[in-house]
């Protein structure tokens, strides 16, 4: 008998597979990423004492006025997420992070995200 898998599944799947090597200390918190089929969120976690240092998204009030001017695409909004969540990981003196693609695959929103993060100056 065949088992038949959801989408849901195979994505917790991979996200499992991704976490088991993915950990967020103090030393080097996680950013992890989550998108929806409207909004993106960013969160930075330190596993060890279980707290999220920084978080931002597309329903982030500073974001939605980064975006009001500009084009209605989802990367783009994607793009201004990952650049203040740099800023506030910058302010709050994190400088390096593990990323967490939360299952998703490295490519379109995800990846406009994290090289949005790169290129403010966070390391990863």
């Amino acid at each position: 008998m065949i088992k038949k898998t959801s989408r849901k599944s195979k994505k917790d799947l991979r996200h499992k597979r991704v976490r088991k090597k993915v950990k967020g200390s103090g030393a080097r918190p996680r950013l992890s990423v989550f998108k929806s089929a409207r909004h993106i969120y960013a969160q930075i976690i330190d596993d060890s004492s279980n707290k999220t240092l920084a978080s931002a998204s597309t329903l982030t009030p500073k974001v939605k006025e980064l975006l009001q001017g500009e084009s209605q695409k989802k990367q783009d909004a994607a793009k201004a997420v990952g650049k203040y969540i740099a800023e506030i990981s910058l302010s709050k003196d994190i400088k390096e992070v593990s990323f967490d693609r939360g299952g998703f695959p490295y490519h379109g929103r995800v990846k406009a995200l994290a090289d949005a993060a790169r290129d403010a100056g966070l390391k990863f």
